[in-house]
């Protein structure tokens, strides 16, 4: 008796199970099923690399360049007071640190302690750029400061690209005349090469930088990737922790200047 009760109660308890799941079935099946909803991905627009130059004079700026956390590259003035320093803390950072190396301009401008001028050989210029590499650890590349002269002179620039390329040093041109021979030169001698393609901050006002960067960013998805050089300064570096943010979530990826070398 006892085991034919017990079979009874299992029984009910499974034809209780099954109006249960039944219920459940016939719910679901008259209620209107939840739209589910994706995420949508940042459709990938272009690379960019932002170059900060004129670093060394001193140290005002770089309590904010702390609190950027996208690549940066910085190109550094040598023999300065705080070249070495500055040098030091952007690499300690994770920015790409590259000599941003003086060169005659056109104009008369105030020249930097060894600036290589279109009337020096080949012995002064080499030593120089040895100098200037010594005085500026973990440097991955040069760029010309000033040179609107030196970047039209194919002798310096030969003699320039041939001593960088023996280096493995690439060479960012921020193209300060538009007669510069760097492009044709770099790629007949093989060097790794890149060129500035906007300008962030002739003019110190935020709004004006903003403005560039939107230019940056037309330019990138033109071309499929672009460099923008800025300077090391309060407003340009404020306007930058703000909106290289905004570019990676509009789907621009923000890379060093080595990322875009070509040979």
């Amino acid at each position: 008796m006892q085991r034919l009760k017990l079979y009874k109660i299992a029984v009910i308890i499974l034809a209780g199970l099954v109006i249960i799941e039944t219920a459940g079935l016939i719910y679901l099946s008259f209620r209107k099923p939840k739209a589910l909803v994706f995420k949508k991905a940042a459709v990938f627009k272009g690379k960019i690399a932002i170059v900060i130059d004129d670093w060394g004079y001193n140290l005002n700026n770089l309590e904010i360049v702390r609190q950027i956390k996208s690549p940066l590259t910085a190109s550094l003035l040598p023999n300065l007071a705080y070249s070495k320093e500055v040098a030091q803390e952007l690499h300690t950072l994770g920015f790409e640190v590259i000599l941003h190396l003086p060169m005659e301009p056109a104009e008369k401008y105030h020249l930097e302690k060894n600036t290589i001028l279109v009337s020096m050989d080949e012995a002064m210029i080499k030593r120089i750029i040895e100098e200037d590499l010594k005085n500026i650890s973990y440097a991955r590349g040069v760029s010309n400061h000033m040179g609107s002269l030196a970047t039209q002179d194919t002798k310096i620039m030969e003699i320039i690209l041939n001593q960088l390329k023996n280096r493995r040093l690439y060479f960012l041109d921020s193209l300060v005349s538009k007669k510069s021979v760097c492009a044709l030169l770099a790629k007949k001698i093989g060097i790794g090469f890149a060129k500035r393609d906007i300008f962030l901050d002739n003019i110190a006002d935020p709004e004006y930088i903003r403005g560039q960067i939107y230019k940056l960013k037309t330019r990138a998805r033109v071309k499929g990737a672009a460099v923008g050089i800025g300077h090391d300064r309060k407003n340009t570096l404020e306007v930058l922790k703000e909106e290289l943010p905004k570019l990676e979530k509009e789907g621009f990826k923000l890379v060093f200047v080595s990322d875009l070398i070509t040979r």
